[in-house]
């Protein structure tokens, strides 16, 4: 089984690694029709162990995408979904800014940057730092809590783009996109060039003891 490379034009409303998500989860349902998911789960270490050096050097080019602060993330007081994102993830901040500025037609989202030392789990359904940096995670206005795909697909629907997602409801492609996106979400800070998940937690925990002992609070 083999992956094709296509080379996907920018688009003033979809972010282009949303649009390589999809072209490639269309393309992976196609093959597996003659491939087993093992296959699938084989190609695709493969891939991100040739691809490293490219992603790395591609990154060392990729200017910073702006980073607001935790109040301008909060801003909308109707939502009806809210996003935890990585601000730290450059290609993460990517799409979080594409779906910030459809947000400003709609009003339904509130983003989280589960990044700030201001993060706080107890008002995020207990969602602890460590748990939210293993998958994307979204909290409906009632506190039910969505992961993986279903999380991108509520959060694309809030901002008129439901269709990009919209053929993830169906079985077997659900279970199909959801397991190709565990494995991104596996390597997500590898493929970024960014240190493992132990390193990043240990870099955070130092990081909150001097604020602790800067400002008196030791909230973890």
């Amino acid at each position: 089984m083999g992956f094709h490379v296509f080379a996907i034009p920018s688009s003033p409303t979809i972010s282009n690694r949303s649009l390589w998500r999809v072209v490639g989860v269309v393309v992976i349902v196609i093959e597996l029709m003659n491939s087993s998911v093992s296959d699938l789960v084989r190609e695709f270490n493969t891939l991100i162990s040739a691809s490293q050096h490219g992603i790395r050097a591609l990154n060392n080019q990729v200017v910073a995408e702006p980073k607001p602060s935790v109040k301008e993330d909060e801003t909308s007081q109707d939502w009806r979904i809210k996003m935890l994102y990585d601000g730290d993830c450059p290609l993460c901040m990517r799409e979080v800014n594409m779906l910030r500025e459809r947000n400003k037609l709609y009003g339904a989202i509130k983003f989280v940057d589960i990044s700030s030392d201001e993060y706080s789990p107890e008002e995020n359904q207990g969602l602890d730092y460590e748990t939210v940096m293993g998958r994307i995670h979204a909290i409906l206005s009632d506190g039910t809590v969505v992961t993986d795909v279903e999380a991108f697909r509520r959060l694309y629907e809030e901002v008129g783009l439901g269709w990009v997602y919209a053929v993830t409801k169906y079985e077997p492609i659900a279970t199909i996109v959801d397991a190709v996106y565990a494995l991104w979400a596996k390597y997500r800070l590898q493929i970024t060039g960014r240190p493992p998940l132990e390193e990043v937690l240990e870099a955070r925990r130092k990081n909150r003891g001097e604020v602790c002992k800067t400002s008196k609070s030791c909230d973890v």
